[in-house]
């Protein structure tokens, strides 16, 4: 199966960062060139003797957004809906391969982002045909904020994972380590994959299982966050990353903030209501468990591991001293 290639005419000095690129590379292909090598990795391993494992970090819905001719108004919203019908297809193009060399059935295949969307989406526009990437959560990608956070996690696995189910049991992209390797029996060394736990209970249903009791959560100035069960403390004034208010926003308009930020989830999914004044004591319990996680250099069981780059972090300082 060889898809058809298409390519669009853009002003490309305008969409893109700086670089050295190939005489033969065009951006406006990248993604379905990458998804054509997908396809021809999978067609050379499906019929191997040994399992195979196949990591395909896609560059879309990313900037540059560039959806190819065949997806151009598409979605009825703007180029970026139009890029991420062109994703949904790469999908397609990857179940159909996985389907045409019989082994569907038995291979997991798992679709997930590393962070909530971009402004680069163009929010205004999208807001004129009523939508909104961020649903209902709050913040953009780079935030502490759900919207910065939440992403999709969809798995199929025919022949072992639990049909037509959802979980709000709290995972982590940071759980495919220990995931993986429960699925290949590999035993995990103490010194790996301190912060992952294996998903594969959740997604098989052979047990239950919490997973984890805490999740911690990192904007891109360098806030943490924690999360257990329905309450999240924020260890940072604003946002923590672009949207309103950002570490900018706060020094150049003196904003006053509380330094920590306290939310139930269930109760308030947009993080409207600073609850840090009403629960101290929750508040104080996530900041004592973020804190022994950043000392002890882990979240799963074992013994203390060393961080790395702890020093000079101010976000780090408030939390531990």
């Amino acid at each position: 199966m060889v898809p058809t290639k298409t390519t669009i005419s853009v002003d490309e000095k305008s969409v893109w960062r700086e670089g050295l690129t190939s005489d033969d590379f065009n951006h406006a292909t990248v993604l379905q060139d990458l998804t054509d090598k997908a396809i021809h990795y999978i067609d050379e391993n499906a019929n191997g003797e040994s399992p195979f494992f196949m990591y395909f970090p896609l560059p879309a819905p990313h900037t540059p957004i560039l959806p190819t001719t065949e997806f151009l108004g598409k979605s009825n919203t703007n180029m970026y809906g139009d890029f991420v019908m062109q994703v949904d297809d790469v999908v397609r193009q990857i179940r159909t391969a996985l389907k045409e060399k019989g082994i569907s059935e038995n291979t997991m295949l798992v679709f997930t982002s590393d962070n909530g969307c971009s402004p680069r989406a163009n929010f205004k526009e999208l807001e004129k045909v009523n939508h909104d990437p961020s649903y209902t959560f709050r913040g953009t990608k780079s935030d502490i904020y759900e919207g910065g956070l939440r992403v999709p996690f969809i798995v199929e696995w025919p022949a072992k994972a639990i049909k037509n189910s959802s979980t709000d049991k709290m995972i982590s992209t940071a759980d495919f380590f220990a995931t993986s390797a429960d699925i290949a029996g590999y035993q995990i060394k103490d010194s790996e994959g301190e912060d992952s736990f294996s998903m594969l209970p959740l997604i098989t249903g052979e047990k239950e299982s919490a997973i984890r009791a805490y999740t911690v959560l990192h904007s891109v100035d360098g806030s943490f966050g924690i999360r257990k069960g329905d309450w999240k403390l924020n260890a940072c004034e604003g946002s923590g990353g672009w949207s309103y208010p950002n570490p900018r926003d706060v020094r150049n308009e003196n904003l006053q903030l509380s330094a920590m930020q306290l939310y139930n989830l269930k109760d308030d999914i947009g993080e409207t209501k600073n609850l840090i004044d009403e629960h101290p004591k929750i508040a104080a319990e996530l900041k004592a468990a973020l804190k022994k996680i950043i000392l002890d250099g882990r979240s799963t069981p074992g013994t203390i591991q060393q961080n790395e780059g702890m020093e000079g972090w101010a976000q780090i300082e408030a939390i531990i001293n």
